[in-house]
């Protein structure tokens, strides 16, 4: 009689874990990509932060002279002026309010911000600034 072939099987060994250390080199690439990405983004958002300290101290600072309307407009030409440099404060009155209009998305022209050098400024000037400071744009073209 012939022998069975069965019986020429051994058992099923299962085969020993995988350690998951020392990582693969795919999965060094992925931690250094991913940490890169955090620190890029990290910094990002610290230079976009420092970007609009500017903005946020005219803010404040805007607390201080509520109802001063010539102190929040040369907060508004400083804040101007960090921003767009120069040139973007000189000239005509009339050039500067239509760049203040579209810089803060406020309406304003040359005669009104001509009682600013009057005894008595204009009454609704000084809330008109005020929302000027907080709606002001930062990255805006205002050459084109």
């Amino acid at each position: 009689m012939q022998a069975s072939p069965l019986d020429a099987l051994h058992d099923v060994m299962p085969p020993s874990e995988v350690s998951w250390w020392p990582l693969s080199p795919a999965m060094w690439v992925i931690i250094a990509m991913l940490l890169l990405l955090t620190i890029m983004l990290i910094v990002w958002r610290y230079k976009a932060w420092q970007h609009k300290r500017a903005k946020r101290e005219a803010i404040s600072l805007c607390a201080q002279y509520q109802d001063d309307a010539q102190q929040l407009h040369i907060l508004v030409k400083r804040l101007t002026k960090h921003y767009y440099g120069n040139q973007a404060v000189a000239g005509s009155n009339q050039l500067w309010a239509s760049r203040l209009s579209k810089l803060s998305g406020q309406t304003f022209n040359a005669q009104e911000l001509d009682t600013l050098y009057s005894p008595e400024p204009s009454a609704n000037l000084a809330s008109k600034l005020r929302m000027a400071i907080k709606n002001f744009k930062l990255k805006e073209a205002i050459d084109v």
